[in-house]
């Protein structure tokens, strides 16, 4: 993953109402959200957002229900135009884009997933996943080719002259996937796109996400009300409530110093050994001979990554850094009392 900004948001504001250039000029914005609403009768969605999501990171937007993540997702693309703020990709504020260069942005540069799959019905599978190259104005023959070779990608190899009725939730929402991806966006946004799914369902298509991610390393956007799918799918997590971001930090940043009660609600049945890594909880070298022998992991691992490590391993492991130098050592005593903790 490139630390390299792929978007920049920048006091971001969306207000629906009849003025609402007017009401951001005019309100005290030191009332609430409902204060703001029941005196001027418009609705604050996005209130003065500001992020940046960089090159190759999965970055989620998570909150309730009303919390103004999908508004403020769909602020990035301006298929909801914001009141006011800049949203950068690339160095390039779209805010500026005409019509024409809004649509090649959104043709060739990015792609969604919805919730509800979004599939023609009348269309073979085939023919949904080369949609977008269609579009493009790629023969048949070479987008027949490109959708293949993605449909392979999600799992879905054969059932390319199928059509969506005869295909299950999951298999319908890989065909989504699929055209998202046929058109080799940079970036992919997906708006609670499992949500809709069973349970088991729902986790192999996180898996299978995380395994595409690691292979072809897009920058994506993932908006989720589940805090458990976002510490599973994210690199970085924005919690949002009453259009407002209320953190911005890492699964292990979050679960481990909750900002407030909003955000150390939804962290409470998280399991810590999941999230939290080893240099977290590592101790200074106690025998500096013995320790340049022992086994090494790295300071990033999670716990629960070496449970199975340190139970089969006689003494401590050598904690090492980016560098492989060693910073630290964790015990069998320390990942057990660390999987049993709650802060």
């Amino acid at each position: 993953m490139s630390e390299t900004p792929k978007i920049v948001c920048n006091s971001v504001w969306k207000i629906f109402g009849a003025y609402p250039e007017q009401t951001l000029k005019e309100v005290d914005w030191s009332l609430s959200r409902a204060e703001v609403q029941s005196q001027t009768g418009h609705v604050i969605a996005v209130k003065d957002v500001s992020f940046e999501v960089n090159a190759g990171e999965t970055f989620v937007v998570m909150g309730l229900s009303g919390s103004g993540k999908s508004t403020l997702v769909r602020c990035i693309s301006r298929l909801i135009e914001p009141t006011s703020g800049s949203m950068v990709i690339d160095g390039q504020d779209i805010m500026s884009f005409d019509a024409v260069q809004l649509t090649d942005l959104r043709r060739f540069r990015m792609s969604m997933v919805f919730q509800h799959f979004g599939l023609f019905p009348h269309r073979k599978v085939i023919d949904n996943i080369s949609f977008g190259l269609e579009i493009r104005g790629m023969d048949k023959k070479a987008r027949r080719e490109k959708a293949l070779e993605v449909l392979e990608k999600v799992g879905l190899d054969g059932w390319a002259d199928h059509f969506p009725r005869e295909l299950s939730g999951g298999m319908q929402q890989r065909v989504g996937l699929a055209r998202a991806m046929a058109v080799d966006p940079e970036i992919l946004i997906f708006d609670e796109p499992f949500s809709a799914l069973d349970p088991l369902i729902r986790r192999e298509m996180q898996d299978e996400l995380i395994s595409i991610q690691a292979e072809v390393q897009k920058t994506m956007i993932f908006i989720t009300h589940d805090f458990l799918e976002a510490i599973k799918m994210g690199d970085r997590i924005a919690i949002m409530k009453d259009g407002v971001v209320v953190q911005i930090g890492t699964p292990e940043e979050i679960v481990t110093n909750p900002v407030d009660d909003y955000v150390r609600e939804f962290t409470e049945d998280v399991p810590r050994y999941k999230v939290v890594s080893v240099g977290k909880v590592m101790q200074s070298i106690s025998d500096s001979a013995r320790i340049k022998s022992a086994r090494k992991v790295n300071h990033n691992e999670k716990i629960d990554s070496l449970i199975d490590l340190v139970t089969n391993t006689d003494g401590p492991l050598a904690v090492v850094d980016d560098e492989n130098q060693i910073v630290g050592e964790v015990t069998q005593t320390m990942i057990l009392r660390a999987m049993s903790s709650r802060v």
